[in-house]
């Protein structure tokens, strides 16, 4: 029975009217603050991801709806709603065209200048959702989580980097920190899914379609779900701070204690030393792929039979399964230089898809849907890209963006 239940049902698209009677009950908002202060700073992120639909879905034909987004000042999983496949629509290309239009968005806003300055143009999370799914035209389905890592947040006066965590549906995200007097890596911050009556194949969902689809269907609820439904939190971070973010094949599987034993395994012991070092890399993403692995396997019987016990309940939800790793480090003026020439490169690549045609020789250089953009050998470390790769280190809104000051994680 088990078999037939969660273990194949797909994430039901959530109609119009369903959603915006909900919003009120599935908003969050909450600061969490920490005033311990250390060194004034500009913080970054370095990350791993890894993803891979369920073997038994592959095996069906299932396309893998994820995406997950890896750079300096956002990280991100997107989980793209299957049942939309039903009507000839491809699952992936909202998460993935959403994600990286927050991956753009993020850098114009977030990125400091060589001497680690903002130019102020970041009003907070939300208006940051909705100015990137404004830029997106798919047709689609999706839940979303984000954190952005704010630089310019002051706490009397002094800087005091924060995380800007925004959720949408039931990916979720998890903030870890070392104990300064066990040296044991704790749980410090998580979200909450926001489903539909607590059903878990009905999140919240970012989506735009067609009549054909919901004859009921209005763009506009698409932003009122940004403003009314999404769940925001801001947190302080500090340097060495673990952030997991999942879709739900991670977190309808794992509970958020397997999934901290599971860092805390693989990481490195010696943390508590006084001088912090960056984790490797690509030590965060064999962190994310294990994630993933140990959440698949806890939808497989056991050597006697049972199913594992997991959040929804015995053998949990064979899923696209998504996952991303990273740790907060320190900005340096290494990251300014090479994401310089990352943005440099990535103008030009707009430039000859924009060129109307007019050159066929450049315009068919680079598809509008590139493949995971990877940064030089050397700083591999922040590879910015977005990707539903298994694995790698439109209409305008009715509300008024006057009041964008309002969502900015700001203490005075």
């Amino acid at each position: 029975m088990l078999d037939r239940a969660f273990g194949r049902s797909p994430t039901f698209l959530v109609g119009t009217s369903d959603q915006r009677q909900n919003l009120e009950n599935l908003h969050r908002h909450g600061e969490h603050l920490a005033e311990e202060y250390q060194r004034n700073k500009p913080l970054c992120f370095s990350a791993g991801a890894f993803q891979k639909t369920h073997p038994q879905k592959a095996a069906q034909g299932h396309r893998d709806a994820d995406a997950t987004l890896v750079s300096p000042v956002v990280l991100g999983v997107a989980d793209g709603v299957s049942q939309v496949e039903e009507f000839g629509i491809d699952s992936s290309e909202l998460p993935n065209e959403l994600l990286l239009a927050c991956e753009r968005v993020a850098m114009q806003q977030l990125m400091p200048d060589r001497s680690g300055h903002l130019d102020g143009s970041y009003r907070g999370p939300i208006p940051l959702m909705r100015e990137s799914f404004r830029s997106t035209s798919s047709i689609g389905s999706t839940t979303v989580a984000l954190a952005v890592l704010d630089n310019s947040t002051r706490i009397h006066g002094k800087l005091h980097p924060m995380v800007a965590v925004l959720s949408i549906g039931d990916c979720q995200l998890l903030i870890m920190r070392q104990d300064t007097h066990t040296g044991n890596l704790e749980l410090c911050f998580q979200t909450e899914m926001q489903r539909i009556g607590g059903h878990c194949q009905s999140p919240l969902q970012l989506c735009r379609i067609d009549e054909r689809i919901d004859a009921d269907f209005d763009e506009r609820i698409a932003y009122e779900v940004i403003e009314r439904g999404s769940s925001v939190h801001c947190v302080s971070v500090y340097e060495g701070d673990i952030i997991v973010v999942g879709s739900d094949g991670v977190f309808d599987n794992l509970f958020e204690q397997e999934v901290l034993a599971i860092c805390s395994s693989m990481l490195p012991p010696d943390r508590s030393s006084k001088r912090f070092v960056p984790t490797d890399p690509a030590l965060l993403g064999q962190i994310a792929r294990r994630i993933v692995e140990v959440s698949h396997s806890k939808t497989q019987r056991g050597v006697r039979g049972e199913y594992p016990r997991t959040p929804i309940g015995l053998g949990g939800k064979r899923d696209d399964t998504g996952c991303v790793v990273g740790e907060v480090v320190e900005w340096t003026e290494l990251h300014s230089e090479v994401w310089a020439q990352h943005r440099r490169r990535d103008l030009r690549r707009e430039q000859r898809l924009s060129c109307g045609g007019l050159f066929g020789a450049c315009c068919r250089q680079e598809p509008l849907r590139s493949s995971p953009r990877r940064m030089p050998e050397m700083v591999d470390i922040h590879a910015g890209h977005v990707s539903n790769r298994r694995m790698h280190d439109s209409m305008g809104s009715d509300f008024d963006d006057s009041d964008d000051e309002d969502g900015r994680c700001t203490i005075s």
